[in-house]
Parts: structure tokens; sequence; C-alpha cells
């Protein structure tokens, strides 16, 4: 869903063909959601039928110009002002793999090393695009985010750590 927003969002400065749509929503995340343009064209051609949107005139080079319409700029405004509930947000895949794991009986230790390996990966990465981020203040705020993100999780897997070395359970299955 927030494809769409974002796209009306970027319309909301001005008028904009697909590609540069493609280009700026890229830009704006720090290419952390890289898009299809076909998933750009497909996205206005659907706000165009729900009215979000307006085509202008095709330019020199054969591309439509979309605008946003009064009703689309509503629609970003009320995406602005609703926040995201928790359950809107995507199953969280690692906190299903070790619930799986411990249930299946399974020495969580080396996947929790495995994973511990591979955030901090991550997190380097991710401090290092935040050092060399050019496009301004949306990106540096994606790359704040998905870092604290990658924070949070190291945090979380030093508890779920602690918690399954100190479950007697655990260390019975460990043995």
């Amino acid at each position: 869903m927030a494809i769409r927003q974002g796209l009306l969002a970027l319309l909301s400065q001005g008028p904009r063909y697909g590609y540069q749509l493609r280009a700026e929503f890229e830009a704006s995340t720090g290419a952390t959601w890289p898009l299809n343009i076909g998933q750009v064209y497909t996205t206005l051609s659907r706000m165009e039928r729900d009215g979000l949107v307006s085509p202008g005139e095709q330019d020199d080079q054969g591309r439509v110009v979309y605008s946003i319409t009064e009703a689309g700029r509503t629609e970003m405004e009320r995406w602005f002002d609703t926040p995201v509930a928790q359950s809107d947000r995507p199953r969280d895949e690692l906190v299903i793999k070790l619930a799986m794991a411990v249930a299946a009986g399974a020495d969580v230790r080396p996947i929790i090393r495995a994973q511990r390996t591979a955030t901090m990966s991550t997190l380097q990465r991710l401090t290092r695009a935040k050092h060399t981020a050019v496009q301004g203040a949306a990106q540096r705020l994606v790359l704040d985010s998905m870092i604290f993100q990658a924070e949070a999780e190291q945090r979380w897997l030093d508890h779920c750590e602690a918690v399954l070395t100190a479950s007697p359970r655990t260390q019975e299955r460990q043995r």
C-alpha cells in the first residue's frame, strides 16, 4: 500500500512521469525499496481509475506526465495522518524461525550465532551507506530506521540466547 501513497507524495511536489517517479521513490528510500517500472505504471493506472491522479499530455518523447488530484491529495494526507499499526507490518520470519526451532527441539544457538553475524554485517553495510549518503534527509531517515532495526535485532538475539540458556528445558535439549 505504501507505494501508492509514496507516489502520491512525490506527485504532490509537481507533475511527473513514471520513470521520474521510480527514480525519486528509490532515491528517497535510499534504494532500499527498488521499484519495477511496470509496477509504477500499473499503480499509476489504478490511481487514475480511482481518481487520485490525472494524466496530462504526452511530452515530445512520448512520456505521459501525471498530476495529483484533490482526491489524491486527500488520500496522501490521510496516509500521513494515520499511524502504521504493528499488525500492518509483515510477519517476522526470524521470530517464526526461532520459535519453530525451539518447538522442534533444535539447538538454537547456531541459528542465533549465524543470524547475529549476518545482522552485524548488515549493520556495518548500512552504517557505511549512511556515511556516504548523498540523497539528503529522506535517504538518511530510511537508513537510520534500518540501522535501528538491525540494532534492535541484535539486542533481541542477545535476549533470546539469554532466555534459552537460562531455560532448564532448553538446557536438557542441548545436552
